[in-house]
C-alpha cells in the first residue's frame, strides 16, 4: 500500500502522484503486452481499457515495440 503524503506537503503529495503515473503506465504496457501474445486484437485492448482501438494502439504499441527492441 502506498502511503498518502498529508496535503500540507503538496511537494510530497505531487511526487506520489508522479510515481503512481510510472508504474500505472508500466503495468498497463506489460498487460497490454502479454494481453497481444495472446492474441487479443487492437478492438478487444481498447474496449477494456475503455477507449478506442486506434487510441490504445497509437498509445501503446511504439512503446511496447521500443521495450521489445531495448531487451
Amino acid at each position: 500500500m502506498v502511503e498518502v503524503p498529508p496535503p500540507e506537503d503538496p511537494e510530497a503529495a505531487l511526487a506520489a502522484v508522479v510515481a503512481l503515473r510510472r508504474l500505472a503506465n508500466q503495468l498497463e504496457r506489460a498487460a497490454v503486452d502479454h494481453a497481444l501474445r495472446q492474441g487479443w486484437t487492437w478492438a478487444h485492448i481498447g474496449q477494456t481499457l475503455g477507449i478506442s482501438a486506434q487510441a490504445a494502439h497509437k498509445k501503446l504499441a511504439q512503446k511496447i515495440a521500443q521495450e521489445k527492441d531495448d531487451t
